[in-house]
């Protein structure tokens, strides 16, 4: 059995983690960071004092066994969002209907496994009975329009841990026998703000991901709490970067990924947005210690197909050396690049028309002592996306040749 572990994004894997489960004989874990506050997202993270759920439950999805008799009622769990203009009192019923064992159906699903039944009505119980003691100290009602249902489950399991995202995220991942495990990167309850090159402060999560604008984020931070935005914003653009500095929380990575990393044969830094998906997980300390220690494992960097505003004009080596900055910024020690990158996968292929493709720039690679792996690496159903399959036979490939290689010397 191979131990692949890929650090990504909710949506970031989305080709990636299908191609890899299915190959047999990989144990496939997913490295996601839960700092999403946007949405439902948010108000959970707010009323719950919780990391957000929805980059965890999104890759879950993707793990859902396929050959599961009820996967279309757990896959519409996983999807379903409350309307906008949902009545908050039906909503209430129809979970406490649910939870009380009155109804089979959920959001409409139903689902013949009587033992995921069992175990999402605990979690939805014990959501319920925490958001009647905890409104009364927010001081306003949950409003559950566009909240995902799946949010409400998962804050019920946090609960039902003892407010550790890990255990949290592993309940539900042997709840539905998920066919590989995903994983928070920390399981510490941290802000992420971002400041630009131009003096701005993306203030949250959502305002980075929602950032539409081609100037440059200079550095990530994760914060305690929220900054004030009416004070912060009299500050001088020394001053706010020297309080960020200053308040930059270095968070541990959990102890099961830091379990992972150590034990992985094949570590893959998957593409994605970088800022907001990304960078935060790089930060986490230990996180790179565990990869740097980890001799053993082929790691293997993939660059993005397209820009997006989050990395405007990024090249692929601009890619490459921002994963190392921040990988190094998680802690005091300095870290050879091939410490941490093998490869570096990076696509060449122009198919769609509008694409703002990443440029393969060559020359800047002379200090990144990386072996370059340049091919036609995009979907010719999906262009713009990356070819799961594709990838994961390149990466398997290089891996078995490496490890002839290594055997042959010894």
């Amino acid at each position: 059995m191979l131990n692949v572990v890929v650090l990504n994004g909710g949506r970031g894997a989305a080709t990636l983690i299908p191609a890899l489960l299915a190959r047999r004989g990989l144990n496939v874990t997913s490295v996601v960071n839960a700092y999403d506050d946007g949405k439902s997202t948010g108000a959970i993270r707010r009323f719950f004092g919780m990391l957000g759920p929805s980059d965890l439950r999104k890759v879950q999805e993707l793990m859902l066994p396929q050959d599961d008799p009820d996967l279309a009622a757990h896959r519409h769990w996983f999807r379903y969002r409350y309307p906008l203009d949902v009545d908050r009192a039906a909503v209430l019923a129809d979970l406490t209907d649910f939870a009380r064992g009155a109804a089979d159906a959920l959001a409409g699903a139903r689902s013949g496994n009587a033992r995921v039944v069992a175990g999402m009505r605990a979690f939805v119980a014990a959501f319920l009975r925490g958001l009647a003691l905890i409104e009364p100290v927010i001081g306003e009602p949950f409003d559950f329009a566009d909240c995902s249902v799946m949010n409400c489950v998962f804050a019920g399991a946090f609960l039902a841990h003892d407010r550790n995202m890990e255990e949290a995220t592993l309940a539900l991942d042997r709840l539905f026998r998920l066919t590989g495990t995903v994983l928070p990167t920390s399981i510490e309850n941290k802000q992420l703000v971002a400041l630009r090159e131009n003096g701005e402060i993306l203030y949250c999560e959502a305002e980075i991901v929602e950032l539409r604008s081609n100037v440059r984020i200079d550095r990530v931070y994760l914060l305690d709490r929220p900054l004030d935005r009416d004070r912060f914003e009299r500050l001088s653009l020394a001053d706010k970067r020297a309080y960020l500095d200053l308040h930059h929380c270095f968070v541990g990575v959990s102890a099961g990924v830091e379990r992972a990393l150590r034990a992985a044969d094949l570590i893959i830094y998957a593409a994605g947005t970088q800022h907001s998906s990304l960078y935060p997980t790089y930060l986490a300390t230990g996180l790179a210690g565990a990869i740097a220690d980890n001799r053993r494992a082929f790691k293997a960097f993939i660059t993005n197909i397209g820009a997006d505003y989050e990395t405007p004009s990024y090249r692929a080596s601009d890619y490459l050396r921002g994963a190392y900055r921040y990988l190094c910024l998680s802690t005091r020690r300095d870290f050879a690049v091939r410490e941490l990158f093998d490869v570096a996968l990076i696509n060449a292929s122009r198919i769609k028309a509008d694409e703002t493709y990443v440029t393969f720039d060559a020359d800047n690679f002379g200090d990144l002592p990386v072996e370059l792996a340049v091919g036609a690496f995009e979907s010719a159903e999906r262009p713009g996306q990356h070819d799961g399959e594709r990838i994961v036979a390149e990466l398997l490939r290089r891996y078995e040749a490496r490890d002839t290689d290594h055997g042959a010397a010894a």
